[in-house]
């Protein structure tokens, strides 16, 4: 149980690696939550520092949150043990000890994390995705959507331990972007190719 736990602190922990605002200060020197919405995540990096630096930070984020299941997966020994560490990657993404808790919205991450324990939920969030930031441009809305298809396609095809940990993450994705779901009512989200300004 001791190293099962240790996984979940291991999971934690690479999740709350801030790689947006590493990225950020790498690339143009620049403290990232100062800058756009200040958040830490691919999509202001992107509109803040360009396709290059955006595109860095959501690959580093997927990185870390399939690291960190993989890691709770491999000490837990059990399935139940990577869906746990796929929501305490998602968990240390959003609010990061290293940040004083203050982090991202935690879709990279948890893409990441759940491409090791439930990968063919992934698969059709992954499509609804795509489609709706194509039509739309709308990154936020994208990503609401593909969190919502993403949990109903847990309970579909994956054990209540895994289907359970989709559904967490979920809820913690879409609370997290509860600012965005106001502009999206009010008409005034940013789209994607709009950048943002650095001071």
């Amino acid at each position: 149980m001791a190293l099962s736990l240790g996984g979940l602190l291991a999971a934690y922990l690479i999740g709350a690696i801030p790689v947006g605002m590493l990225v950020a200060r790498l690339a143009g020197g620049v403290d990232i939550r100062s800058h756009g919405s200040g958040n830490i995540g691919a999509t202001n990096v992107l509109r803040t520092l360009g396709p290059i630096a955006g595109v860095i930070t959501l690959l580093g984020d997927v990185v870390k949150g399939y690291a960190a299941a993989w890691v709770a997966g491999t000490l837990g020994g059990a399935p139940a043990w990577v869906g746990a560490g796929a929501v305490a990657a998602v968990v240390g993404n959003c609010w990061p000890v290293f940040l004083r808790f203050r982090g991202g919205k935690g879709m990279a991450t948890a893409l990441g994390a759940f491409l090791v324990a439930a990968p063919w939920a992934v698969a059709p969030a992954a499509v609804v995705f795509a489609a709706l930031v194509a039509i739309t441009r709308l990154i936020s809305l994208g990503s609401i959507a593909a969190c919502v298809t993403f949990a109903v396609a847990g309970w579909v095809a994956y054990p209540p331990s895994i289907a359970l940990a989709t559904t967490v993450v979920t809820a913690i994705i879409i609370v997290r972007h509860r600012a965005n779901i106001q502009r999206l009512r009010a008409g005034t989200e940013s789209r994607l190719g709009q950048r943002a300004r650095v001071a």
